[in-house]
């Protein structure tokens, strides 16, 4: 992976204005950003993602230009083709694990049908040993299972890049630890570029190839790891 950026952006609520500044760049395939609530992560993560427009600035993924407000460059999430896991994992909650998976594999308006055929999907089911719970909504699912539910959705569009938001801290510590291990094998089979974004120093041990810490919007230079 090879992350090169440089974005402002200014975010109002009522009277309370936040700045983020950050210019940097990484050849990590493993980078992790880590830093207190607040400090500006997740909004850093949405902006490579394309969920939110930076006010200046690039963008860079690849060697691919995502982002470049000097030449009007800005592309849609879809065009960016990377994965995004939200902290709540948000899976459909009205469709099976087998049909969350299909969704992003899926063309049209209605969701993917319950009995939906697809290699792909199967081959994901079958990595993260969903299948005896393929057909069951997300509310009958451990915490565990929404976890790989979400990461196999993320995953079968084959993206350029896998970004999480917090992504262990709704589980409990025993599951914490088990799910580290196996998204730490996972990204090294795959060889999927990961942005992971914490406050807690044990995702930095487990996934740090090279770690970014933000403070109040800003790269924390007194705190390098």
């Amino acid at each position: 992976m090879l992350l090169d950026l440089a974005v402002s952006k200014t975010m109002r609520s009522g009277k309370q204005t936040f700045s983020l500044n950050v210019s940097y760049s990484s050849e990590a395939d493993r980078l992790v950003i880590l830093g207190p609530s607040g400090a500006g992560k997740s909004l850093l993560l949405r902006m490579i993602a394309g969920l939110l427009k930076p006010d200046s600035g690039h963008i860079k993924l690849a060697g691919r230009t995502l982002f470049d407000q000097a030449q009007g460059i800005n592309l849609t999430p879809q065009q960016r083709n990377v994965a995004f896991l939200f902290q709540n994992y948000a899976l459909f909650p009205h469709l099976s694990v087998r049909q969350n998976i299909a969704f992003s594999l899926h063309a049209g308006l209605l969701n993917p049908r319950a009995n939906f055929t697809s290699r792909t999907v199967d081959y994901w089911i079958d990595t993260f040993a969903l299948d005896a719970v393929q057909n069951q909504k997300p509310h009958e699912l451990s915490g565990g299972q929404r976890q790989r539910t979400a990461l196999a959705r993320a995953l079968v569009t084959e993206p350029r890049a896998l970004l999480l938001d917090e992504p262990f801290s709704a589980l409990d510590p025993d599951l914490r630890m088990h799910m580290r291990k196996e998204l730490r094998e996972l990204q090294e089979r795959l060889a999927v570029p990961l942005i992971l974004i914490t406050h807690d120093i044990e995702d930095v041990k487990i996934f740090a190839n090279q770690t970014l810490c933000l403070k109040d919007g800003r790269i924390d230079a007194e705190r390098r790891l």
